[in-house]
């Protein structure tokens, strides 16, 4: 495994999105639990999560308590494991979304994660949405008071804007750590967002990384796994899978990149957490850029 850095913290360079565990489709606690402990076995100590990453109405924290569990039953030192959660959605049951990202709810959420997760404080805590009906340095600033709080030991925030980073690091100030926001193949309307998390510091964590190659998880289905493109061929070629083609460009991208590929069986993360293992020469990272310019 390779390495890189959220603020002071050493993670490995692929994380382990941990969200269809818990969703739609999910796999059963055994197969889930597995998941996890492939990730770890592979090197992984980044795992994201979220109390929102549930499926039926009545199961909020579903995916941290599950994490919880698996960290709990692995037979290794899991000392070193950052698990990041998110706060700020909701999930009524009917498979949309909401967002309430004001300042007592956030609170609320960052303790009740903790108890879930079974920490003292969270070891990254991530505003997981900008919400439009709350002034945004209201929202970041809850974020704030969790740090001076103790409950939360780095914040991150995700869906965001330029203006949005700037101002959460005028009031976070050292205590934002990271951003995440999509970005793939497919979805590189975050380009600004991810040059601004490398200028001031600040780790950016890739959600729905494989966009393009594979189907997203969180926004719906967007359409058939894509076939025939160049990370296809190129993957070809080296005798690796499309997936690893796409997560070794995304670390190419930028230094303060860490994909969150998400899993639901060992042999995805599995197979996700060798892309650190490519390094993708000039030629193949212009024929990439090339097909993703045109």
């Amino acid at each position: 495994m390779q390495y890189r850095t959220i603020a002071h913290t050493t993670v490995s360079a692929i994380g382990l999105g941990a969200m269809p565990l818990s969703i739609e489709h999910r796999p059963d606690e055994t197969r889930a639990i597995a998941t996890v402990h492939a990730a770890l076995d592979a090197g992984v100590t980044l795992i994201d999560t979220a109390d929102s990453y549930h499926w039926h109405a009545d199961e909020a924290g579903h995916n941290e308590m599950l994490i919880a569990r698996a960290l709990a039953r692995y037979g290794g030192d899991t000392s070193n494991v950052l698990v990041a959660t998110k706060g700020g959605r909701g999930r009524p049951g009917d498979g949309s979304w909401t967002v309430t990202a004001t300042p007592a709810h956030l609170k609320q959420a960052a303790e009740a994660s903790a108890k879930r997760l079974g920490v003292d404080a969270i070891g990254l805590y991530q505003l997981h949405k900008p919400d439009p009906t709350v002034p945004w340095a209201e929202s970041v600033g809850a974020l704030r008071e969790l740090l001076d709080a103790g409950t939360i030991r780095a914040a991150g925030i995700s869906n965001v804007t330029t203006a949005q980073i700037r101002q959460a690091h005028q009031i976070l100030g050292d205590g934002l750590v990271s951003v995440q926001n999509q970005y793939s193949p497919a979805v590189r309307d975050s380009e600004l967002e991810l040059q601004l998390s490398e200028q001031l510091g600040v780790a950016f964590l890739p959600w729905s990384p494989l966009g393009g190659i594979s189907r997203s998880s969180l926004d719906g289905p967007s359409g058939p796994t894509s076939i025939g493109t160049a990370f296809h061929r190129i993957a070809a070629e080296r005798g690796v899978s499309p997936q690893q083609i796409a997560l070794a460009w995304l670390l190419a991208c930028s230094p303060a990149v860490i994909p969150v590929p998400g899993a639901s069986r060992p042999a995805s993360i599995t197979d996700s957490a060798r892309a650190v293992e490519l390094t993708l020469n000039t030629q193949e990272l212009v024929e990439l850029e090339d097909v993703l310019s045109g």
